[in-house]
């Protein structure tokens, strides 16, 4: 069930700049803090409060989660033009190639403005419960403070994922700290992980308590996949001021991060609170609005009814009001068209990630699959006919996204186990995952080759993490930390380009491909997806085809060669926004 209390705070300032909610209530400053803080129900409309920041509008609802991690060598918007590049903004924003001035981000409402709002709500709520709150007697209000520590870091995690070294906002705003310049991002991430150390104490696990029951709420082993994924980007690299490189603070040293990332995953995993389940149970656990907790999921952004354009973006498009939908979205953001074609052909990942069919227009209320084109594949990972609600909103959705999963912790578990003590001790976390993606004879062989070395065993990680979280945006965090940003996606253009000319691991393709509407009278048959299909099999079977499937017309090189504008090294992050720029005192820039 979602539910969700607004209170909104007093306005807030943002290195000099006011934001202000869409929303309107009553402020929390006409009731008095100490009844607040120390009455749970009350309290926890501060939590709601937070929620909202992650809802409006142009915060993750409209602006970061459809534009954070698009483009990367696994995914990218669909249907871009590479004659309106630059466009001064959603193309430039995935692009490598966002100016300050960006349509779709310069405002005083945007996501770098609600996150700041979403900050001050939690500084207020974390002073108050330390205040007021008998930490460590009263368990409620203890729960409390435990998720508004984890959510203040999952929102500053963000920030610093998507703008680099920011302000750093740890206390309430005050006439002494209303304008104050970046911080170094360690000093954050050295923060984050203090305050979810503190917050793992606080807060039961899946399960131990009647709020933990709910995906929705933060519970210990959210908080601990968190701290590990905090460490693992505190630990690896990014771009600074002089370039890109490891963090030089020895306190955040790979060994040491590497450290705390293998034995918070650790800890989640023998547990036994969570459990992976099957792939597609998961996604569709999620378009059902099942947010019980202890299967795969461990905190989702929670969206109401009304709210949140996850499906809208990463859905699967439907042309128009159909059996399975009021709203004709979904397919804005997809696969790379390589991705299908190099997983392998007994992967269950496969066709739920990648899908090469839409829903056309209804007649008479029914719709039936038709192809999409090679360069705009849809994400199968959410679907509206999955959903056991009707969407009526024109633009919202109301799924929630999902955060964090299981199967992040046993990859992260063994990206982190190999560094530490090699492939061997390693090697079970990710079997655990390829388990249930290919049969048990190619897991052994795959296997095998992965704990050669340490070396292969990396490479092993980053392919997996790929083909398992394609469409969920941490690919980009991921490439970034690892220091193969640029390496990957001049691979994917390669790729791509070998695909469009039918040369290399796609040379075995046919350039067709062959469809039939199944007995079902709604969904495809298509043949000529797999390698080693032929277009002389595929015309034997007496099906439709199109004109062609691939060419270099239907994946041109000047929409390959947009994946990127600008170097993505040199542009890893966006910049703070001139609004925020020009209302800082001269406290802030783009150096």
């Amino acid at each position: 069930m979602k539910r969700f209390i607004y209170i909104s705070l007093l306005s807030l300032s943002l290195g000099g700049a006011v934001a202000s909610c869409d929303l309107d209530a009553p402020t929390i400053s006409s009731l008095d803090s100490s009844t607040i803080f120390s009455t749970p129900v009350l309290a926890e409309a501060a939590v709601m409060a937070i929620h909202q920041s992650f809802g409006e509008t142009n915060s993750y609802r409209g602006r970061y989660i459809p534009y954070y991690g698009i483009n990367s060598d696994v995914e990218w918007i669909n249907n871009m033009s590479a004659a309106s590049i630059p466009d001064a903004g959603k193309y430039d924003l995935v692009t490598y190639s966002a100016t300050p001035t960006n349509t779709q981000m310069n405002t005083d409402n945007n996501a770098y403005a609600k996150f700041y709002e979403a900050i001050e709500r939690a500084n207020q709520a974390i002073v108050g419960l330390r205040t007021y709150g008998n930490i460590g007697t009263n368990e409620e209000l203890t729960y409390l403070l435990g998720e508004i520590l984890t959510l203040r870091a999952v929102v500053y995690l963000d920030l610093v994922k998507g703008w680099g070294d920011v302000p750093a906002r740890f206390e309430p705003i005050s006439s002494e700290t209303l304008y104050i310049g970046r911080s170094d991002r360690d000093t954050i991430y050295k923060h984050l992980l203090t305050d979810l150390k503190e917050a793992e104490a606080y807060v039961p696990w899946p399960n131990g308590s009647a709020v933990t029951k709910s995906t929705e709420r933060v519970n210990k082993a959210f908080v601990k996949g968190l701290r590990a994924r905090v460490a693992l980007y505190a630990g690896g690299y990014s771009q600074r001021a002089d370039g890109v490189r490891l963090s030089d603070d020895p306190e955040l040293s790979q060994t040491a991060m590497y450290t705390i990332a293998r034995d918070e995953c650790l800890d989640i995993i023998e547990s036994g609170t969570c459990t992976l389940g099957s792939f597609m149970e998961n996604f569709q656990k999620l378009c059902k609005d099942d947010v019980t907790a202890g299967g795969e999921s461990l905190w989702e952004i929670p969206f109401s009814a009304g709210r949140g354009r996850v499906l809208y973006t990463f859905g699967v498009k439907h042309q128009s009001k159909d059996q399975y939908t009021e709203q004709a979205q979904g397919g804005i953001n997809g696969p790379l068209p390589t991705l299908f074609y190099d997983y392998d052909v007994e992967d269950v990942r496969r066709d739920i990630t990648c899908v090469p069919y839409e829903w056309g227009t209804a007649v008479n209320g029914i719709a039936k699959q038709q192809l999409r084109s090679l360069k705009s594949w849809c994400f199968g990972k959410l679907r509206y006919e999955w959903m056991t609600r009707t969407v009526t909103s024109t633009n919202d959705d109301g799924i929630n996204w999902q955060y964090m999963r299981l199967a992040d912790v046993y990859l992260m578990a063994a990206e982190a186990i190999n560094a530490l003590s090699g492939p061997s001790e390693a090697a079970p976390y990710l079997k655990t995952v390829l388990d249930r993606a290919l049969p048990a004879a190619k897991v052994s062989s795959y296997m095998s080759a992965a704990t050669a070395s340490k070396d292969a065993f990396f490479n092993a990680i980053v392919d997996q993490r790929a083909f398992e979280f394609a469409g969920e945006s941490l690919r980009k965090a991921d490439l970034i930390r690892w220091n193969l940003l640029k390496t990957k996606l001049d691979e994917a253009k390669t790729k791509m380009t070998q695909l469009a000319n039918l040369e290399g691991a796609y040379a075995d393709l046919p350039t067709k491909l062959y469809y039939q509407t199944a007995a079902d009278g709604e969904s495809l048959t298509i043949y000529g997806l797999n390698h080693g299909d032929t277009d002389e099999a595929g015309a034997a079977l007496g099906y439709e085809s199109n004109t062609d499937w691939i060419s270099t017309s239907k994946l041109p090189q000047d929409l390959i060669d947009v994946l990127y504008v600008k170097d993505p090294n040199q542009n890893q992050y966006w910049p703070i926004w001139q609004f925020f720029i020009d209302s800082s005192n001269g406290m802030l820039s783009n150096n």
